[in-house]
């Protein structure tokens, strides 16, 4: 009997939690996301204002227990509705054009609380873009440059790795950096492609080697899949479902 009723209280602590964790109060909320003010240094003009704006879509939609994650850039936030896109359920876009690897870091509160199925992530190339801000566009301006490659493969790992460490049921996938068509990139984005491929090894994450789905014999982004050199068409978002479908399906 006495087995029994303490099975059945802690059944019942998990569906009250269950439910409480799926309905944030305002100081929850305050605790899950980044302040307002809260922007990386390495985050350009245009993002430092956009970051907030993204932070604050996400704070009115939160995630639910059990979803499947996609974190990353504009490539990403560009995408829309993934669920769609996949015919999939529960597929939630945590995309925030501009964003890189530190802005990530700051933001997984959200991703770990609610202890989601998988994560996807596809992360780097603006942390790129500002690595090499003397050949790129001038428009956008920094207060601090990512200093190497090496630094933005280190923070994917440390991304990975608070994932795995605070929600450890959740299937972690790190997808490599798309090529574009912007020359100056091309051999930092082989690069970090090579050193996500390594550190594949210590066992924080899943390679998905979306790159070579991308890139043609010259190293560029296939020109009919890409409407600006670096961000998607419509034709390159199929390419990217085709060739994932199976692992969502999987999950």
């Amino acid at each position: 009997m006495k087995k029994t009723l303490t099975l059945f209280i802690s059944l019942l602590f998990s569906v009250l939690s269950y439910g409480q964790s799926n309905e944030l109060t305002d100081k929850e909320k305050l605790k899950l996301y980044p302040d307002k003010e809260k922007v990386s240094p390495f985050h350009n003009d245009w993002t430092q204002n956009n970051y907030p704006k993204r932070i604050d879509l996400f704070r009115d939609n939160p995630l639910e227990k059990g979803d499947i994650v996609f974190i990353g850039n504009s490539i990403t936030q560009q995408g829309a509705d993934w669920s769609e896109k996949f015919g999939i359920a529960h597929i939630r876009n945590r995309g925030i054009a501009g964003d890189v690897t530190d802005g990530v870091l700051m933001r997984l509160d959200e991703v770990v609380f609610f202890q989601p199925k998988a994560v996807f992530i596809l992360i780097g190339i603006n942390d790129l873009f500002s690595l090499h801000y003397e050949d790129g566009d001038k428009r956008f301006s920094y207060k601090k440059l990512v200093p190497s490659t090496k630094y933005v493969a280190n923070n994917i790992v440390k991304i990975a790795r608070i994932i795995q460490r605070k929600s450890p049921n959740t299937k972690i996938f790190v997808r490599t950096v798309l090529p574009t068509r912007r020359d100056f990139l091309k051999d930092d984005i082989v690069s970090l492609n090579e050193l996500i491929r390594k550190n594949e090894s210590r066992g924080y994450y899943t390679l998905i080697d979306l790159y070579h789905q991308f890139v043609d014999d010259n190293g560029d982004m296939m020109k009919e899949l890409t409407k600006d050199g670096v961000h998607l068409n419509e034709d390159g978002y199929e390419n990217w479902v085709k060739f994932e479908k199976l692992i969502l399906e999987s999950l």
